[in-house]
C-alpha cells in the first residue's frame, strides 16, 4: 500500500504522466474523427460546405502551420515553467519546487500543446491527393478549434505563472496542503475530557528486561510514510512488541536499526522484509502524511526572507500568520497515541508527532533569525495568542508559555530601543493573560 502512494505521489509531481494522458486522448480522438470522416465525409460537406469544404492544399497547409506554431509554445511554456521554479528555488526555498510541479495547470498545459501538435501530425497524415483523394474535414474543422482553445489555454496559464510566484499564493498551497493532512491524519477533535489513551499511555510496562532485536533498514532515505496496520498487524502475528526508532520525515541510514523488537530470538529474513515493506523510504520528505514537513516548507521560506541579503519582513510576517493558522488547527486535534495495543496487550510503541514538537518546530528558528526584528517578534506573540485561546491541554499551555519566556529573554538582551522594549512587554503580558484564563478554564471544565 505504502509503495502505491508512493508511486501515485511521483505520478502527480511528474512533468509527463498527465501531459501523456492528453496526448493519447488527443490520438484517439483523431483516429476516431478521421474514422468519422471516412463514413460520411459527403454528408458533413453537403450539409455544411463552407465549414467543412477545405482542399487537400489548404488542410495540409494549415495543419503544418498549426503544429508547427504548438511546438514554438510548448517550448516557451517549458521556458516559463523553469523560470518560475528557478525564481522559487532563489527567492523562498527549493522545498516548495515539488508543490510547482505538481500543479494542474502547468501540467495540463504542457499536455494541451503536445496533444494539438500530435492531433495535427496524425490528420495531416491521412490527408491524399492522388490515387484515392481524401480530405478528413472534419478533423480539420476540429483542429481549428482545438487551436483556438490552446490560446486560451496559453492566456490562462501565463496568468497562472504570474500568480503562483507570487509569496503570498506559495504560502497559502503550502499551508493548504497541510491543512489536508492535519485532517486526514488526525480527523478526531480534542474535546475537554482527558483523552481515552491518555492514561493508558502515562503507564509504560516493564520493558526493560526484555531482549530487543534492530531491524536493519533496507535503503537509506527519508520516512515518507508508515503502514500501522501492518506493524501491528505482525506484532501480533509475531506476539512481539514493536519499536519504532524513527517517526515519519526522518532520515534513516542503511543498515541502521529501523524498529526494534522484543524477543527471545533474532527476527528471520522473513519479518525484516515485511517490517521494511511497511514502511515507504524515498529521497524527500512528503506532507501527505507528514504534516511537519509542511511546517518545514513555510520555516524555510520565513528563514529565507529574513536573510540580509533579502531581508523581506512581510513575507516573513505571512509565514508566522500560516504557521498560527496550522497550529491553530494542531491544537484542537487529537493526536495519535504513541502506544497501539491488541486488546489491553502492547503491541506497538510508535514515534508520533506532538503539539509541543511542532510548535518549537514552527517558531524556534523564526525567532532566532528575527532577534532584532520587532515586527516579527510581535507578530509571533500574536500567533500565541490565537493558539492559546484555541487550546484545552495543560502541556500545549505549558509550551506556549515556554514559547514566550523565550521571546521574553531574546527581548531583554537584543531589543535596544525603550519604545520597542516597552512595546514588546506590554504584549507579552497581554498574551500570558490570555494563556492564564485559558488555562483557568481548562481547570474549570475538568472539575465539572
Amino acid at each position: 500500500m505504502n509503495k502505491l502512494i508512493r508511486f501515485w505521489g511521483d505520478l502527480r509531481s511528474s512533468f509527463w504522466f498527465l501531459p501523456f494522458l492528453i496526448v493519447l486522448s488527443s490520438i484517439i480522438y483523431a483516429i476516431a474523427l478521421i474514422r468519422i470522416d471516412r463514413a460520411g465525409s459527403d454528408r458533413w460537406l453537403g450539409q455544411w460546405p463552407q465549414i467543412f469544404g477545405v482542399g487537400a492544399e489548404g488542410a495540409r497547409e494549415m495543419l503544418s502551420t498549426l503544429a508547427g506554431s504548438m511546438m514554438t509554445v510548448m517550448g516557451i511554456t517549458f521556458s516559463m515553467t523553469l523560470l518560475a521554479l528557478t525564481l522559487a528555488s532563489s527567492q523562498y526555498s527549493s522545498r516548495v519546487l515539488r508543490n510547482f510541479m505538481r500543479s494542474r495547470v502547468t501540467q495540463v498545459t504542457l499536455g494541451t500543446f503536445a496533444g494539438i501538435f500530435v492531433y495535427c501530425l496524425i490528420v495531416m497524415h491521412t490527408i491524399r491527393t492522388v490515387d484515392a483523394p481524401f480530405v478528413p474535414s472534419v478533423a480539420v474543422f476540429f483542429a481549428f478549434l482545438l487551436a483556438l482553445g490552446g490560446i486560451a489555454v496559453l492566456i490562462f496559464f501565463i496568468h497562472h505563472i504570474a500568480s503562483s510566484i507570487q509569496a503570498s499564493n506559495i504560502i497559502a498551497s503550502v499551508a493548504q496542503d497541510t491543512y489536508v493532512s492535519i485532517d486526514r491524519l488526525l480527523p478526531k477533535k480534542l474535546d475537554h475530557e482527558p483523552d481515552e489513551y491518555e492514561s493508558r499511555n502515562q503507564v509504560l510496562e516493564s520493558l526493560d528486561e526484555r531482549v530487543w532485536y534492530p531491524v536493519p533498514v533496507a535503503v537509506s532515505g527519508y520516512i515518507q510514510s508508515v503502514d500501522y496496520d501492518a506493524l501491528l498487524q505482525l506484532a501480533e502475528d509475531s506476539r512481539t512488541i514493536v519499536r519504532m526508532e524513527h517517526g515519519i520525515g526522518a532520515f534513516v541510514v542503511q543498515d541502521t536499526a529501523l524498529v526494534s523488537l522484543a524477543l527471545t530470538y533474532p527476527p528471520d529474513q522473513k519479518i525484516i522484509d515485511a517490517l521494511n515493506g511497511a514502511y515507504s523510504i524515498g529521497r524527500n520528505r512528503l506532507v501527505e502524511q507528514d504534516p511537519a514537513f509542511g511546517i518545514r516548507q513555510i520555516v524555510d521560506i520565513a528563514i529565507k526572507a529574513l536573510s540580509p541579503g533579502i531581508n523581506d519582513t512581510s513575507t516573513a510576517v505571512m509565514c508566522v500568520d500560516y504557521l498560527a493558522a496550522i497550529l491553530a488547527r494542531l491544537a484542537g486535534r487529537q493526536f495519535p497515541p504513541v502506544q497501539r495495543y491488541e486488546g489491553e496487550t502492547l503491541r506497538v510503541i510508535a514515534i508520533v508527532p506532538s503539539f509541543e514538537g511542532l510548535l518549537a518546530e514552527s517558531f524556534d528558528q523564526i525567532r532566532a533569525n528575527a532577534e532584532v526584528n520587532v515586527a516579527i517578534l510581535a507578530r509571533i506573540l500574536s500567533a500565541f495568542d490565537s493558539i492559546g485561546s484555541l487550546t484545552f491541554r495543560d502541556s500545549h499551555l505549558r509550551a506556549l508559555n515556554e514559547q514566550l519566556q523565550c521571546i521574553a529573554e531574546l527581548a531583554n538582551r537584543c531589543i535596544k530601543s525603550s519604545h520597542d522594549s516597552a512595546r514588546l512587554k506590554k504584549r507579552l503580558s497581554e498574551v500570558r493573560e490570555t494563556l492564564k484564563a485559558q488555562s483557568a478554564l481548562c481547570a474549570a471544565e475538568d472539575k465539572g
